[in-house]
């Protein structure tokens, strides 16, 4: 991590590990040995009001039109190339056609809200504004149904352990950030509002990669301040199990974890081609922080895995000693 002078990280900076917090399962275990992360739907996270932000309409209704005309187009022409790639079909004339598609949904959709802008029903000040504004705010979501991998720069925080990591039973698995995948890597901010101005989003459409940026921003990494504990870094990309383009370095157990799921984790991973370090969390006497030691691997593998009825035949050549329930 880069320091400043006083020794504190540069704004920016990315740290030297990233943790994922996890409950122990078949998933988390192809997670590690498969080596991917899940870029999970943010709609389904705890916190109803991330990635959820509001539209400030602070330019013209014309300026709102165009914005909803080129977010409809783009939309409607995506999902009809999805549509043609999968029954194969190709071509000017499908281009064409999925661009003549794309026009007639936006005028379609332009042509509603005018319609509806006249239903006495809408008790607003300016119905047009507000139904332009309202389906900007829509599409906009829309254009931004991507996964998000969660990570934090805190290993030992009780807190975490108890919401993301089972309650202390499960583990937290830690990364490095290798130099070309920091630009992917995201530090989630605290506080302010949910705001985006239509200002900013107008600009975005019409490529500007500041813009964009700006708008990634307060879309996707934005949060109220009382989460800031979290300390949370964001990793963005196409929903579902993704290969992980960070490196794994290590892997914490908590302070509730059961022994056989630490000996089942390190035995996953004993063969891997980069090793991992596994570390064990402990209180720190008399305080109610958490500290962490390494795993003894010998210890823990001189007892385990273990068969119950070893014991039982270290007397089987013993034919005066009865066997259990025996007579």
């Amino acid at each position: 991590m880069k320091h400043t002078d006083n020794g504190g990280p540069q704004p920016g900076a990315h740290p030297n590990r990233i943790y994922k917090y996890r409950s122990f399962s078949h998933r988390t275990i192809e997670m590690l040995v498969e080596d991917t992360l899940f870029y999970a739907d943010p709609s389904t996270f705890n916190d109803p009001l991330d990635t959820r932000p509001t539209l400030n309409a602070d330019v013209e209704v014309a300026v709102l039109q165009e914005m909803l005309r080129v977010f409809v187009e783009r939309r409607t022409s995506a999902e009809m190339e999805a549509a043609a790639k999968t029954i194969r079909y190709r071509g000017p004339r499908t281009m064409d056609h999925i661009l003549k598609l794309g026009r007639n949904q936006a005028d379609k959709v332009l042509e509603d809200i005018a319609y509806n802008a006249g239903d006495p029903s809408l008790e607003v000040e300016d119905p047009e504004l507000f139904l332009l504004r309202s389906y900007n705010e829509r599409e906009l979501l829309r254009q931004y149904e991507k996964g998000i991998v969660s990570m934090s720069e805190r290993w030992e925080s009780p807190l975490m352990w108890s919401h993301y990591g089972d309650q202390h039973h499960g583990i937290c698995v830690g990364y490095s950030i290798p130099a070309e995948a920091e630009e992917g890597v995201r530090k989630v901010h605290y506080g302010g509002g949910r705001v985006v101005a239509a200002s900013l989003v107008a600009s975005m459409l019409r490529g500007d990669p500041g813009a964009q940026r700006q708008v990634d921003d307060l879309v996707l990494l934005r949060k109220a301040e009382d989460w800031s504990y979290e300390c949370e870094w964001r990793l963005i990309g196409k929903r579902g199990s993704q290969d992980s383009p960070l490196e794994l370095e290590e892997i914490i157990f908590g302070i509730r974890c059961d022994v056989a799921v630490k000996f089942a984790v390190v035995q996953a991973l004993a063969g891997r081609q980069r090793p991992v370090s596994f570390y064990e969390m402990r209180e720190d006497q008399g305080t109610f922080d958490l500290r962490r030691r390494e795993v003894d691997i010998d210890e823990l593998s001189a007892s385990l895995p273990r068969r119950s009825r070893q014991y039982i035949d270290a007397f089987s050549d013993l034919s005066d000693i009865p066997s259990p329930g025996g007579t």
